[in-house]
């Protein structure tokens, strides 16, 4: 089973990164299924996990917010680098190969405290579409069952992050009764203009 082993934290809109805009579409429901193996899935996981790791720990290093937003973040970020870690040695336990880090360009993102929450908040619940598109071709029962606790944790993040922006509980805090899924290309096509080529190395510009 996938343990998602939490790292010791820190004591305690629509701006975009340059006017990027991540895609609304779900893209479900339509085509063939997105992943041939439990392995495809971890490595589309990694790589989003990947970016949101990225984001925090440039976000973070800004000091754009102070006091309990600066604690809720750096938990974040601890968490989304859980992720990756957890993902990874999975991976390899699995017999797989990781896909290197890609490198990320997040523009404007961390001009100021709206910039940072807003993507961060359309960051976490992209990834929370994500978890739930993918979940129907996980073969594995321990790899769905690593997946659904991950996404939960996303879902939380966003419920956080929504709050911190002061958003509506409805489509806001919430996003509805029901989480809507998107298909692996809604999710790379919304996320493509935050990566670079991957390098091998983790890496921001």
């Amino acid at each position: 089973r996938i343990a998602v082993a939490r790292p010791q934290r820190p004591a305690a809109g629509n701006p975009g990164a340059g006017g990027r805009q991540l895609a609304d579409e779900t893209g479900a429901g339509a085509g063939e299924p997105d992943f041939n193996t439990d392995m495809d899935v971890l490595n589309y996981a990694l790589t989003l996990e990947y970016l949101e790791a990225a984001f925090y720990a440039k976000g973070n290093a800004r000091s754009l917010v102070t006091g309990r937003e600066a604690e809720d973040l750096r938990a974040i970020g601890a968490d989304e680098q859980a992720h990756v870690e957890a993902l990874t040695a999975t991976i390899l336990k699995l017999g797989g190969t990781p896909v290197p880090a890609p490198l990320v360009d997040f523009g404007d993102a961390f001009k100021d405290r709206d910039h940072f929450l807003k993507l961060s908040h359309t960051f976490e619940n992209t990834g929370v579409s994500a978890y739930l598109g993918a979940a129907g071709s996980i073969k594995s029962k321990d790899v769905l069952q690593a997946a659904a606790g991950i996404y939960g944790v996303e879902a939380r993040h966003a419920a956080i992050i929504g709050h911190l922006l002061n958003l509506k509980v409805d489509d806001g805090v919430f996003m509805g009764p029901m989480e809507k899924p998107k298909t692996q290309a809604a999710v790379l096509a919304a996320v493509t203009p935050f990566l670079l080529e991957p390098t091998g190395t983790s890496g921001s510009r």
